[in-house]
């Protein structure tokens, strides 16, 4: 059989400056979406998840028919994840009485298993190589487990450990530095930088959220769930509408081997 060279799009977005704080803010809708339908609009933590596991999977379905990266799309499936990741957490430690200890540990071996497989599978965790369906599912497996891990994590470090929102944030803000500094100062390797960063930018964005968004003799600053859901999304919308019309996001095409029966269809 003939092999041909054909470019195939990436679906996922070029790592910018926007895309870190798209993301932080993501974690924070994430965290306050999910007690803003839980509580305020009194869905239950059941109902909660039932309704936005439904609206994650159509999400899912559009991102994954997609042929190349869609920025409304991916953002949007981005924050329903983080929304059902945080759900995910709650759920067992509320409702199933999990200890948040075990939920960080079980996440950390989820997601330590989902990386090796994918690793052995593919040869890469490299973000620019999402150009298959079977590497993006892992890419999407992945970011869930961070979600959830990180929801575990950063409940665990602020409340249980007594931090508070604010010192964890900090506490978190700075190993992200200094992973940064590891990567520009002595060559960390770029992939490993990035999942690390990645991962813990949502204990950081989830203890944004609750910063803002809990009451004050909790240790917050009283903003409410609800406000803090909307200010942080019209920020997202307005940034996913930045990076759409400038298209500073995407990544380049990529050469990729494909057989003759792909070539045909294209």
């Amino acid at each position: 059989m003939t092999m041909t060279t054909r470019q195939m799009a990436s679906k996922v977005p070029e790592v910018t400056i926007f895309f870190w704080i798209i993301k932080v803010l993501s974690t924070t809708v994430g965290e306050s979406a999910a007690d803003t339908l839980n509580a305020d609009f009194g869905l239950g933590l059941t109902g909660t998840t039932l309704v936005m596991t439904a609206v994650l999977v159509l999400v899912a379905i559009l991102q994954f028919r997609a042929d190349r990266y869609v920025p409304w799309i991916y953002w949007l499936l981005v924050v329903l994840v983080s929304i059902v990741g945080t759900l995910i957490t709650d759920i067992l430690t509320d409702n199933l009485g999990v200890p948040l200890e075990v939920t960080t540990v079980v996440f950390v071996v989820a997601l330590g298993a989902t990386f090796a497989v994918w690793r052995a599978m593919e040869g890469t965790l490299s973000i620019r190589s999402i150009t298959t369906t079977r590497r993006e599912a892992f890419y999407w497996l992945v970011v869930l487990f961070t979600f959830a891990l990180g929801t575990a994590a950063g409940d665990l470090v602020a409340e249980q450990f007594g931090l508070g929102y604010l010192a964890t944030a900090l506490i978190v803000g700075a190993i992200i530095a200094a992973i940064a500094a590891l990567h520009y100062g002595v060559g960390l390797d770029g992939v490993l930088t990035f999942w690390l960063v990645y991962i813990l930018t949502r204990p950081l964005g989830a203890s944004l959220g609750d910063l803002l968004s809990q009451d004050r003799d909790a240790g917050g600053l009283g903003l409410g769930a609800t406000a803090t859901t909307a200010l942080f999304t019209a920020v997202i919308v307005a940034l996913v509408g930045y990076v759409t019309y400038t298209g500073v996001d995407r990544i380049a095409l990529v050469d990729k081997v494909v057989g003759d029966e792909a070539d045909a269809l294209g």
